[in-house]
């Protein structure tokens, strides 16, 4: 780059709006172009935001030559191919979750990356969240002893939202119960076990070509004694909202609150009293992020706070900041991001491969071997 500003392009601004201003208010970063099919849509972002090129083709985007990076919030079924293409017009790339919906999508991003040394970053945001970077802290300070075993549920009502969710099998959006379990230990998946339970209603189950209610998985966490257990859910089962993360270890676990907006609890082994339970208060990690950047893990600064990403989301734990922040630190300092290509291949195949699963009542299926190599992770 001619200059140490990473000069970024949006790419989606409805939920992709919400990172305009924290590009803006980074130090190192800015947003200099944006682009959205719906060009009225697109000339009130970009108004607001004070952005002068503005684009509703994608490839026309891509030849800007000012534009270093691209940041891919459209809808799941263009992450793939957008992410690909952005990649062969030499562009570092941040897109929202999942990396892609089949693992052949899959396989060739990481081909990509490899092949022309740029930065790829799949925005999880669960990862940078607080209740996340809380778990990780203790236990990188062994406060939680050895993991026994690990938890995660994601059920969540998607009447309402987009139609194009209608045809989405529920382990193929798993990446935010799939990404606490491995980064917390820095494992990769190896191989899934799942099963399928209950019937959504008959219009859903014929969109998708999925008639399971509930998948619910087991992953075996490579070169290590530990599984972890996930469940996901779209339609047709009545729970609150929930992006839960749960751990259990030797001298303490962390339960996820089970209604939201209460306190998480923390269990303490103590003799002769075992599992003594207290609740808590998660802190936030905002001193972690550059200072013009830190008040945006606070749910004020949430423009659009209607979005229902937030309302069911409850402002992704502050993770948005942090996103930006690794994204752009990763492509200055010319290192891997985390997660890096290899390890969002890894994080969304085992949906893939949970679904492939569920299908065949539950029989094993391993992780396809370019998920499995060495990377920079979480």
């Amino acid at each position: 780059m001619s200059d140490r500003r990473v000069r970024m392009a949006m790419v989606g601004l409805g939920f992709g709006s919400e990172f305009i201003p924290i590009y803006h208010a980074h130090p190192d970063a800015e947003v200099i172009a944006v682009c959205r099919r719906n060009e009225v849509e697109m000339n009130k972002t970009a108004d607001r935001f004070g952005i002068a090129s503005r684009y509703t083709d994608f490839d026309a985007l891509l030849a800007d030559p000012n534009v270093d990076a691209v940041h891919i919030n459209s809808p799941i079924g263009d992450h793939a191919w957008m992410s690909l293409r952005a990649l062969d017009a030499g562009k570092h790339v941040m897109c929202t979750v999942p990396m892609a919906t089949t693992i052949d999508e899959c396989r060739q991003i990481v081909e990509k990356v490899e092949e022309t040394g740029l930065k790829y970053m799949m925005a999880e945001t669960v990862v940078y969240s607080r209740e996340y970077l809380f778990i990780k802290e203790m236990f990188e300070r062994g406060e939680l002893g050895d993991i026994q075993h690990l938890a995660a549920s994601h059920p969540q009502d998607m009447d309402g939202w987009p139609e194009y969710w209608q045809k989405m099998v529920p382990m193929h959006y798993a990446t935010h119960v799939v990404s606490p379990c491995l980064g917390l230990v820095d494992g990769l998946a190896e191989y899934v076990s799942c099963f399928g339970s209950g019937t959504v209603r008959e219009d859903i189950a014929k969109k998708s070509g999925c008639k399971f209610a509930v998948e619910t998985c087991h992953i075996k966490i490579q070169d290590m004694d530990l599984t972890a257990h996930i469940w996901r859910t779209l339609y047709d089962v009545a729970r609150q909202y929930r992006e839960s993360f749960d751990v259990y270890g030797t001298k303490k676990s962390f339960e996820w609150t089970l209604i939201e907006n209460q306190p998480h609890v923390l269990h303490t082994a103590k003799m002769p009293e075992p599992e003594i339970a207290q609740p808590i208060e998660v802190p936030d990690f905002a001193d972690r992020l550059p200072e013009p950047i830190r008040r945006f893990t606070q749910a004020q600064e949430i423009h659009d706070a209607e979005h229902l990403s937030f309302v069911q989301g409850g402002g992704h734990g502050g993770s948005h900041p942090h996103l930006v922040n690794e994204f752009v630190r990763a492509v200055l300092d010319d290192r891997s991001p985390r997660p890096d290509a290899v390890t969002s291949a890894n994080w969304t195949c085992v949906g893939i491969c949970a679904h492939e699963s569920a299908i065949s009542g539950g029989q094993i299926v391993h992780l396809p071997e370019f998920t499995l190599k060495r990377s920079s992770r979480v």
